[in-house]
């Protein structure tokens, strides 16, 4: 197999008063958008620092209305950019990786969010390996809340299981998994991560990566607001 891939991030445009709102409060909605424009940003440093990766961008909402569009747009031209298609989160999700592999025909996609600035182009790397050289055909990388952060597929086509899946729920992963054992896929577990739903789970992750854009972002919500 080749050691090219497709990266592919699913993105929404961070404008106040429609991204991270569940950080608000206590973030206001401008500081809510300006954190989730600093984990996308963050997060598409790393894809596109990533060995062998290709990558694309399945984007959603109007980038002209972001926090931080100028940047986010200068960060896109290393990607392909495409559009998010479908009636639910699941069929957007299936739709993307479908489009994905029109783009870069024939490539496995390992397809992440913008909620885990925290990754790196070691750990993308490290999260594709099984595909590429250890002859897994998938890697599924679980969160903290019950969903997934990641999912690779060396045929994309499988992806389409995702649109009966339940999304955004406290059994999301292990339904992902069923749904993918039931077209005879055997994921490789990756290391878990805790995506950015709460300010309490932003400060962690901000831990993780201080001097990010995203630490800094999360760093202008001062703890008395978060405690208030």
């Amino acid at each position: 197999m080749s050691a090219h891939f497709s990266l592919l991030v699913i993105a929404k445009a961070p404008a106040a008063g429609f991204a991270k709102t569940r950080l608000c409060p206590p973030a206001t909605p401008e500081q809510a958008a300006e954190i989730a424009a600093s984990a996308l940003l963050d997060t598409l440093e790393a894809v596109l620092n990533t060995p062998g990766a290709k990558p694309v961008v399945a984007m959603t909402g109007e980038l002209g209305a972001a926090a931080r569009s100028a940047e986010i747009s200068r960060a896109l031209r290393g990607a392909t950019v495409i559009a998010q298609r479908g009636w639910d989160f699941g069929a957007k999700l299936a739709n993307a990786h479908a489009d994905t592999a029109a783009v870069h025909a024939g490539l496995p996609v390992l397809q992440i969010g913008m909620d885990t600035p925290q990754v790196s182009p070691e750990s993308l790397a490290a999260a594709v390996e099984p595909m590429l050289h250890g002859g897994r055909d998938s890697v599924l990388g679980p969160a903290e809340d019950g969903g997934w952060w990641a999912l690779g597929l060396t045929d994309p086509n499988h992806a389409q299981v995702l649109a009966g899946v339940p999304m955004s729920r406290e059994d999301t992963g292990e339904l992902t998994l069923r749904a993918l054992a039931g077209v005879g896929l055997r994921p490789k577990t990756l290391t878990t991560l805790s995506d950015v739903d709460t300010m309490l789970d932003a400060q962690r992750v901000a831990a993780l990566r201080p001097g990010s854009r995203f630490a800094r972002a999360v760093g202008a919500v001062t703890w008395q607001e978060v405690t208030r």
